[in-house]
């Protein structure tokens, strides 16, 4: 939805537009291996095979990926179902789950 015009001078804007957006951010480290991080996209975002496998190599590549842009609470929500995912049991080093910040979509 966009702004609905109520008189020349006047315009409503919708409730969505002023709701501030956040994204999640997956951040790259040497612990968990690309199978790891395509079925945990997959299972908690649920990417198809190709867009868990584009945030992977992104993620690899740049040291962070974009894996959503939300509304907080839900923003939220995705940084903690990734904390809370587990380590990576094809690496013994690994000793816990990847890393998740959320920050302002616009900044």
């Amino acid at each position: 939805m966009g702004t609905t015009v109520l008189s020349p001078e006047i315009e409503a804007i919708d409730r969505d537009e002023l709701t501030p957006a956040y994204n999640v951010v997956l951040l790259n480290d040497d612990y968990h291996s690309y199978d790891y991080v395509i079925e945990m996209l997959q299972t908690l975002f649920v990417f198809s095979l190709e867009q868990a496998i584009d945030h992977t190599v992104e993620v690899d590549k740049k040291g962070r990926t974009i894996l959503l842009t939300c509304g907080l609470s839900e923003a939220e929500f995705a940084r903690d179902q990734i904390h809370a995912y587990g380590p990576d049991p094809n690496v013994p080093e690994c000793v816990g789950s990847m890393s998740a910040v959320i920050e302002p979509a616009n900044g």
